[in-house]
């Protein structure tokens, strides 16, 4: 079975968006306010947070291993970037988005090696979104506009 392998493309249009993002900000707009929780630098590193994430699936796939499913979760997962905060914000903001934009190239290099039918959309049952592209946008959009103001 062939999947929808738009993803790729779409994936390398906000990598590439991310890219010179990183390559025009100073340190300083690295470090002013994204919004009322986070620095710029700090939801750049979100993003790699959740690239990461996608690497680690990526690798139960590339495994042939199952993914599991908590029957019940009992916070929605935004408990999740709540507390990391701190540790976000304690990294070097230039280190961060250096190490953001590494993230997001080695997942969206791993998602198009992939098969798609691995992956969310093609198979509703997986946890890797192969559209990472989408989280990207999301949060370039903030950050440019936060950038303007």
């Amino acid at each position: 079975m062939k999947g929808d392998r738009s993803y790729v493309d779409t994936n390398a249009r906000e990598l590439a968006r991310l890219r010179a993002l990183v390559e025009r900000v100073s340190d300083d707009d690295l470090r002013k306010p994204a919004n009322a929780e986070w620095t710029v630098a700090a939801t750049l590193l979100h993003l790699a947070f959740w690239d990461e994430r996608s690497l680690w699936l990526a690798g139960k796939i590339e495994r042939g291993e199952p993914f599991v499913k908590a029957e019940v979760e009992p916070e929605p997962p935004t408990w999740i970037n709540d507390t990391v905060r701190p540790f976000l914000h304690a990294i070097p903001p230039r280190e961060a988005a250096t190490l953001t934009l590494r993230t997001a190239e080695e997942c969206d290099r791993t998602v198009a090696s992939l098969p798609p039918e691995k992956m969310w959309p093609n198979d509703r049952t997986s946890l890797l979104n192969a559209f990472r592209s989408e989280h990207r946008r999301e949060h370039l959009d903030k950050i440019e506009e936060a950038l303007r103001r």
